[in-house]
């Protein structure tokens, strides 16, 4: 692959990201937040930034509230405990919440809602929905991260210590423990910050430390967004990847065989189980 190649490739990857209005409006979030802990609440450019980029994330979050509306009627899985489907029900209803009340502080910030007061209470109400809701996330991931972490020791017992992380299994469930203990930090950092932002601590989570912990777990989203975004279309080439043992055709996954346009798809000759096949590289 030459260096055009390459960054044609990771332009491409940009290009995926930033397509995703989950990921502009954290990208929008760390500049907020960044914009917080450099104002300090003082009047000046930052505080604006601060204020005009929060009015303008409320914009990607209208009827976001529907996402968590239909995880709050959707069945969990199977086996999950009842205290684990309780707070994750719980998550989700208070996050629908705090989406649709927000989109009242949106109409309130830009003057269609002409009662500022009653906007004011709603804004406070949304923020203790969104602090209980990363509440009962920080929960959800301890008992998950707990519930992986016996599976993962339950494997060790099986498994041989020089053994385990070749096994497949073992490396999905460590690598799910991961993702978890991430989005548990995330979710703690975010409890304080909305304590920060409803100021019900006002001297020891300043505006200062409020923007610093709320633009950490501002990375954090754009990393985990980023991560999805990766596995997304990894598992989406690899469904689309055929390989072509027999010339001119090659079989698709519903068996169907499909005429290839030998002059549109690319080829590359690799050896698999003795025999020397065509991969299709071209997608």
């Amino acid at each position: 692959m030459t260096t055009l190649d390459a960054a044609r490739a990771e332009l491409a990857l940009a290009v995926l990201y930033l397509n995703k209005a989950e990921a502009r409006d954290k990208i929008c979030r760390a500049i907020q937040y960044g914009s917080k802990f450099l104002s300090n609440g003082e009047p000046g450019t930052a505080q604006n930034v601060d204020k005009s980029t929060s009015l303008a994330r409320k914009v990607f979050r209208l009827f976001k509230f529907i996402n968590d509306l239909h995880g709050l009627i959707s069945p969990t899985a199977p086996g999950t405990p009842l205290p684990l489907v309780l707070l994750g029900k719980s998550k989700n209803a208070l996050l629908s919440t705090f989406l649709f009340l927000d989109q009242i502080v949106w109409l309130g910030r830009t003057g269609i809602y002409k009662n500022k007061e009653r906007a004011d209470l709603i804004g406070q109400i949304s923020l203790f929905c969104w602090m209980g809701s990363s509440i009962c996330t920080t929960l959800v991931e301890l008992g998950e991260i707990g519930r992986i972490s016996g599976q993962l020791k339950k494997l060790e017992k099986d498994l041989k210590n020089s053994e385990k992380y070749q096994n497949e299994q073992y490396r999905a469930k460590l690598k799910k423990s991961n993702e978890r203990s991430l989005a548990l930090v995330k979710a703690a950092l975010d409890t304080v910050v909305a304590v920060g932002l409803l100021q019900l601590a006002p001297k020891k989570v300043t505006p200062r430390v409020t923007g610093a912990l709320g633009f950490t777990t501002s990375l954090i989203s754009c990393y985990q967004q980023q991560l999805s975004g990766a596995t997304a279309e990894l598992n989406r080439h690899s469904r689309r990847t055929h390989i072509n043992a027999g010339g001119g055709l090659e079989s698709t996954p519903s068996g169907r065989r499909d005429l290839i346009d030998a002059g549109s798809v690319d080829y590359k000759e690799r050896e698999m189980s003795g025999k020397r096949v065509k991969v299709r590289v071209g997608l």
